[in-house]
């Protein structure tokens, strides 16, 4: 019996045990460990490692001993007892991340706010060591602090076989026995990006591949699959869950089944991470109870800020356009997007109070398996710096997230009313922008300093003076004595105004 007697809080603590390798140990023997500390119990479920090891793994959400006792079916695995000591955070550690308390943006459990720039690469942690260390490295100087990548290979991978194999044709494989080599694989991914600050969004389902069919098995299959990964990966603080990438590609699930394994999955999973799940042709229905954030494919919804925000008020939770069209110049319609208008994408979504998301389809093959996209390894494009810099942009904003001001009145403007706006020009390239902010009070007048934010050469230029905002109209803050702040006539401006003294 192995298991670390002390760990930080949001950790990862171990409890490694011998037991039965004979039969199907994948199926054959259930085992758990209660854990009793902080006021709370939590079971929390365990699983095969091959070659006799059963792995119990826990994060404790709080300070404090921790004890625990284990359950199973097989007696030598049943009873056995211990404790880990959970110390304060270590400098880094914020814990996972959750949905802030007003239900639309992202925050680490001790509140720090997350402010999303994510990326996807499909099958990166399937790939040679060495690719993956290329794209660590990418990863280690890029703003991304999130990673989309899939369970199950979509694209040419060293690593394909998550489950034994029984023979040589494609599907010749146990649904009913993981390969653990396989898992460990992933899970060390997901471990250095938590080692980079990077979040996993873990995609559990996929349907590029019908010849292996993994996405394809059935029931009582796919429970024992999202059981396990559960169980392996929920304990790693940068875990999130996304059933599927584009579900309604997948022909052999219902809309049922798609309910069910998320109860299978909230059942399977303690440590409660963020769930969504990814679309192409039709939204799931994010406002089940199961679904913490919307995770939305849609080529369309952030070429506007004000589309962007509706799709935030029908959700009535944190939404991210997870895929918007990549940047890139493939004949493809989905994957031939400029930097340009990939950084004026996520610029709508954010005066929306939405996130969105990135990838690449650059390749010198010309296809873009061998892209970012498909297999990771180094970035081509130029939108990376540019989405460093709008990074660099929400962090000086308000915690937790920037928030649409009365979009539904056609206004193209966010921030939080009396302390922090941002005007975001897109592609247009105005010469002034006469001072008009929606406000409903009269406490939001006062005191703001201006500043023009060049998007696309990443530059703040300070507006000289002081602008005096004071009611215009029953509807808006005018600033009578500037009128107008110039600017540069080019395209992907912004206005930022914070008020003097206050919190933006």
């Amino acid at each position: 019996m192995r298991g670390q007697g002390e760990i930080e809080q949001w950790g990862f603590y171990e409890v490694a045990l011998n037991g039965p390798a004979g039969g199907n140990p994948f199926r054959d023997t259930q085992l758990s460990i209660v854990f009793e500390g902080a006021g709370r119990t939590i079971e929390v479920p365990g699983f095969y490692d091959g070659d006799g090891v059963y792995r119990v793994r826990f994060s404790p959400p709080e300070t404090g001993v921790w004890r625990w006792n284990s359950r199973s079916n097989a007696p030598s695995l049943s009873g056995l007892t211990g404790e880990c000591i959970a110390t304060a955070p270590q400098s880094g550690n914020h814990g996972p991340v959750v949905v802030s308390d007003d239900g639309f943006h992202f925050v680490h459990a001790d509140g720090t706010p997350f402010r999303q720039i994510g990326t996807t690469s499909y099958s990166w942690a399937l790939q040679s060591a060495e690719k993956c260390r290329q794209t660590l490295a990418t990863l280690a100087g890029a703003p991304f602090n999130k990673m989309r990548m899939l369970v199950f290979p979509n694209v040419a991978s060293v690593a394909t076989d998550p489950f034994v194999r029984t023979g040589a044709g494609p599907k010749d494989w146990d649904a009913t026995r993981f390969d653990p080599a396989y898992f460990r694989r992933f899970e060390d991914k997901i471990r250095r990006l938590g080692d980079l600050g990077i979040q996993a969004d873990v995609i559990l389902y996929q349907p590029y591949d019908p010849v292996r069919g993994y996405s394809d098995m059935s029931r009582s299959d796919d429970e024992a699959y999202v059981r396990y990964v559960a169980a392996r990966f929920g304990a790693f603080r940068n875990v999130w869950w996304s059933m599927a990438n584009e579900f309604d590609l997948i022909e052999s699930k219902s809309e049922e089944d798609w309910d069910h394994l998320f109860r299978t999955l909230v059942d399977a999973d303690p440590h409660d991470r963020l769930r969504s799940i990814h679309n192409i042709r039709r939204y799931y229905d994010h406002r089940k109870p199961w679904i913490t954030h919307a995770s939305i494919q849609n080529g369309a919804a952030v070429d506007d800020s004000i589309r962007a925000e509706l799709h935030r008020a029908f959700a009535l939770k944190p939404v991210i356009f997870d895929e918007v069209v990549y940047e890139g110049d493939i004949d493809k319609r989905w994957g031939n997007l400029s930097a340009e208008k990939m950084v004026e994408r996520f610029w709508h979504g954010l005066i929306g109070g939405t996130y969105v998301g990135h990838s690449e389809t650059y390749a010198a093959s010309g296809n873009p398996d061998h892209s970012w996209l498909g297999q990771g390894g180094t970035l081509q494009g130029e939108s990376a710096p540019r989405l460093a810099f709008l990074k660099r942009i929400m962090e000086e904003g308000p915690a937790p997230g920037i928030d649409p001001i009365q979009p539904w009145w056609n206004y193209h403007v966010a921030g939080k009313e009396g302390e922090y706006y941002l005007v975001y020009f897109g592609d247009t390239r105005p010469a002034e922008w006469t001072v008009a902010l929606p406000a409903r009070e009269d406490s939001a007048a006062g005191s703001y300093k201006a500043d023009i934010l060049d998007t696309w050469n990443m530059t703040v230029t300070e507006v000289d003076g002081v602008i005096e905002l004071s009611r215009g109209n029953e509807y808006e803050l005018h600033a009578p004595s500037t009128g107008a702040i110039a600017l540069p006539q080019r395209p992907y401006q912004a206005i930022r105004l914070r008020r003097i003294g206050g919190n933006g």
